[in-house]
C-alpha cells in the first residue's frame, strides 16, 4: 500500500507540474516572438530614423543649391543689358570716337559689375584660350593667323558666364583652323 500511495502522489506531482511546464514553455516562447518584434522594431526605427537623417542632409543640399541659383532666371535676362552696356563703354574708351562715359555712368558700369561679381556671376575669359565645346558655342571658323593659334579662341562674339561655377551662358566664339 505504501507503493501505491507513493506512486499515486508521483502521479499527482506529475500531473501538477506539466500544466506547469506548458505555461512555462508558452511563456518561453511568447518571450521570445516578443523579443523578435523588439528586434524588427528597433531595426525598422534604426532604418527610418537613418532614411529622415539622409532627407535633412538632402534638402539641406537642395536648399544651398536653390540658394546659389536662384537669380540664374533673373541674371540671365540681364546679359544681353550687360552685353550692351560693355559694348558702349568698349566704344566710348576707343580712340576713333569722341564719346566718353561721363563718370557718373562708369561709376554705374563700375557698380553693376561688382554686384554682380558678388552673386557669383563671372564673365569668362576667353580670348586665346583653347576652344572647349563643354564651354564655349563656335560660331564660326577661320584660318588661325598662325600655327600656335589652330584651335584657339581668336574673337569673342559674345561673352559666356558663370554663376556660381555653373555656366548659364556659353561664349559664342570664332576659332582659329
Amino acid at each position: 500500500m505504501a507503493k501505491e500511495s507513493a506512486e499515486k502522489t508521483t502521479e499527482k506531482k506529475a500531473k501538477k507540474k506539466s500544466p506547469l511546464r506548458g505555461a512555462k514553455k508558452k511563456l518561453e516562447e511568447k518571450i521570445n516572438e516578443l523579443e523578435i518584434q523588439l528586434a524588427e522594431t528597433k531595426d525598422k526605427h534604426l532604418r527610418l530614423f537613418a532614411e529622415f537623417e539622409n532627407f535633412k542632409k538632402r534638402n539641406i543640399k537642395e536648399r544651398i543649391e536653390l540658394r546659389k541659383t536662384a537669380a540664374e532666371e533673373t541674371l540671365h535676362s540681364l546679359l544681353p543689358v550687360l552685353d550692351d552696356f560693355d559694348r558702349a563703354k568698349k566704344s566710348a574708351d576707343s580712340d576713333d570716337t569722341s564719346e566718353q562715359f561721363s563718370e557718373g555712368v562708369e561709376l554705374v558700369y563700375n557698380k553693376i559689375h561688382s554686384t554682380l561679381a558678388s552673386v557669383g556671376l563671372k564673365a569668362m575669359e576667353t580670348n586665346g584660350e583653347v576652344f572647349d565645346p563643354e564651354l564655349h558655342s563656335a560660331i564660326t571658323e577661320i584660318p588661325a593667323p598662325t600655327e600656335e593659334a589652330k584651335g584657339t579662341i581668336i574673337d569673342t562674339i559674345e561673352k559666356g558666364y558663370i554663376l556660381n561655377e555653373k555656366i548659364i551662358r556659353h561664349a559664342k566664339v570664332v576659332v582659329g583652323k
